[in-house]
């Protein structure tokens, strides 16, 4: 059976860990968190013990190899420590009165998979508890309802529960592809207990390795499993220090001019540009005015912005002629100043823009923002996808085992390169945009991206690799290379293939969590830094109002940050570069071509269902910053809680 799992595409058959055993705290009734959420909700039979000790009531059998087990010796102990709800006692859940209850007010009817991103979570915890479904992922979001309800201790308890008895656990992404449930609640775990110090927990040496996780098959899947442990910590437990790097000593440089990628002797990574460390906080850029859209032959978004000019003054609209709307009446006040883009993202604290397909770039305007606001650009080539430069047909897609088609592309490169190698704010060259997860469109449909690198895998990373060869060739001052990759899908196929490549890029949207994995997965199997080519959340919910919609973006962005600051050089992995976000201004064309989609409105229609808010994917609404009822555009700026927290972070952590 296949399970509509709310992740996003980004996640597909990628997140794999596992975590297992637990030690004991002693035997005490659960207690309530001191403050409640207002979703919060009792539990009937929380059980006696608020972290079990599963050594107590079992066995783990053959820890840390693929024949991995607890084997369960004191069944009624057991259930007794874990609780309503908590496997192996989730059936007492049927003898919890307010069960009984709901099922007579006749509450609980209905597909599960309505139960999961509800305000309800006492419903949504009712219904999976009883829920007839894989135990893993039915323990998944009776823990997820537990969360979402500020029952947080209970809620590392129902997670953990997976890592000790479901580390195969299978479901499926929206996108039917394989999603492994114990490492999300591995990170889950970690994620709350880091969040909320005074639940006094961490988690320690936790994983699961699921061999041939990179493609999107679970029959091939084998789990290495090696239990950790829940520890009792304090707020110390939680202060890392820093590795000096000085004393660590370099490896490996990559470039000779003013941006140069450094592996240290404990193979961490750092960017540096003008020999200052430099960690990449980017913005993806693209303030189309309100009707535009690529579908209808009205927009370039990857370069209409550096040129636009819609009240003819001779003045770039967007970089300099915007003004903020603070008190959101949606009309320019006195008090409200031209600004521009350029002055609003720098004072945020960001430093670099990601420009995806390179022809035409107003060179001058890429200057300015260099000279006067720092910002670094990462010049793109979209490699095939959208048939670009390819010559391809878009029902037949980008094809890599077509050498006329390769040559094309790579005279793109070559062209790319020879244009923008003596430009100053080159930070590095991108080589595609999610191209692993092109898809060809059906004769008659609006389908697909273009690109058919499923014909044949290892052609396309072949071809990447000799992308990046001749770049290095024709760069003299030897800047990084990096693929743009969609997560890790195939990044075993990439690693074998490109090795060409200085930096792996991955366009990731994993959740409020961060980025899990992805550091420790990329270090293992590939060996390279990683810079997250795109990452975000949309500002709307159908669940929320939209102050508590920005609010929960917010969220979601500062769980991204934090994960990186976490695993930047001398700390973590070391591996993170940085990442860049997804996006600046909503889009409001991004829902699809008329007549279902309306390129005037400002669609609240989910494209995937994914780690967000309510679990949609609303195109439409990732934006930092709002346009508002979307008239006086491409001028009116509404600044999110989003761009605030950022500039907050930011500024804590300086680099």
């Amino acid at each position: 059976m296949k399970h509509r799992l709310y992740l996003s595409v980004l996640t597909m058959s990628l997140i794999v860990f596992f975590g297992s055993f637990v030690v004991a705290s002693g035997k005490k009734v659960e207690k309530l968190p001191e403050k409640k959420a207002p979703e919060y909700f009792e539990i009937h039979t929380p059980g006696t013990e608020d972290v079990v000790d599963y050594a107590k009531y079992g066995e783990f059998k053959n820890v840390g190899t693929n024949k991995y087990k607890y084997v369960p010796s004191d069944y009624k102990g057991l259930k007794e420590a874990s609780g309503e709800g908590i496997w192996p006692n989730q059936e007492s859940v049927f003898k919890s009165p307010r069960y009984k209850e709901l099922m007579r007010e006749k509450k609980l009817e209905g597909d599960k998979w309505t139960y999961v991103n509800t305000r309800n979570t006492e419903l949504n915890y009712y219904k999976w508890a009883t829920a007839q479904e894989d135990p893993g992922v039915r323990q998944y979001y009776i823990a997820l309802a537990l969360e979402n309800a500020g029952n947080y201790e209970r809620a590392i308890k129902a997670y953990y529960s997976i890592v000790v008895f479901f580390p195969k656990a299978i479901g499926y992404t929206f996108w039917k592809t394989p999603w492994y449930v114990a490492p999300v609640a591995i990170e889950k775990i970690k994620y709350l207990t880091r969040e909320h110090p005074e639940i006094g927990l961490k988690l320690v040496d936790a994983y699961v390795d699921v061999i041939n996780r990179f493609d999107d098959e679970k029959s091939n899947d084998d789990f290495i499993a090696d239990p950790g442990k829940l520890v009792r910590a304090t707020s110390k437990d939680w202060i890392v220090k820093p590795v000096d790097l000085k004393k660590v000593g370099i490896k490996k440089t990559v470039g000779k001019g003013k941006v140069k990628l450094v592996e240290y002797n404990n193979k961490h990574y750092q960017l540096f540009v003008d020999n200052k460390p430099f960690i990449v906080r980017g913005i993806c850029y693209s303030p189309n005015p309100v009707g535009t859209s690529p579908d209808n032959g009205t927009l370039n978004a990857s370069r209409d912005w550096m040129f636009a000019d819609y009240n003819d003054n001779a003045i770039i609209d967007g970089p300099y002629e915007s003004w903020v709307d603070e008190n959101r009446n949606e009309r320019k006040d006195e008090n409200e100043q031209v600004v521009g883009d350029f002055k609003l993202m720098k004072d945020m604290g960001i430093n670099t823009l990601r420009l995806y397909h390179y022809p035409d770039f107003n060179k001058e305007l890429l200057m300015d923002g260099y000279k006067n606001y720092g910002f670094m650009y990462m010049i793109g080539n979209f490699l095939g996808m959208y048939c670009t430069d390819s010559g391809a047909e878009w029902f037949e897609g980008t094809d890599y085992t077509n050498e006329e088609q390769c040559q094309r592309m790579l005279a793109s490169v070559e062209k790319m390169v020879n244009e923008y190698k003596d430009e100053p704010y080159v930070l590095m060259w991108v080589l595609g945009n999610e191209n692993n997860y092109g898809t060809v469109g059906v004769v008659g449909v609006a389908a697909g991206t273009g690109c058919n690198v499923r014909k044949d895998v290892p052609a396309y990373y072949r071809f990447i690799n000799r992308c990046a060869k001749r770049i290095k060739e024709l760069d003299p001052q030897q800047r990084p290379v990096a693929i743009c990759n969609g997560d890790t899908l195939f990044m075993d196929i990439c690693a074998k293939n490109a090795p060409e490549l200085d930096i792996y890029g991955a366009n990731a949207y994993r959740g409020k969590e961060g980025f899990a994995t992805l550091w420790k997965d990329v270090m293992k199997l590939y060996e390279r830094p990683v810079v997250v080519t795109e990452y975000g959340c949309p500002a709307f919910s159908k669940i929320h109002n939209q102050k508590e919609a920005e609010e929960q973006q917010a969220i979601y962005h500062e769980g991204s940050i934090k994960n990186i600051q976490e695993n930047v050089a001398g700390y973590g992995v070391g591996n993170a570069l940085g990442g860049i976000i997804f996006e600046w201004t909503d889009e409001w064309w991004k829902a699809g071509p008329p007549p279902e989609y309306d390129f005037n409105a400002h669609d609240e229609t989910a494209q995937w269902e994914g780690p967000f808010i309510d679990g949609g994917g609303y195109e439409e609404w990732f934006g930092l910053v709002s346009i508002g009822d979307g008239k006086d555009c491409p001028f009116k700026r509404q600044l999110r809680k989003a761009y605030y927290s950022i500039q907050s972070l930011w500024k804590k952590y300086k680099m």
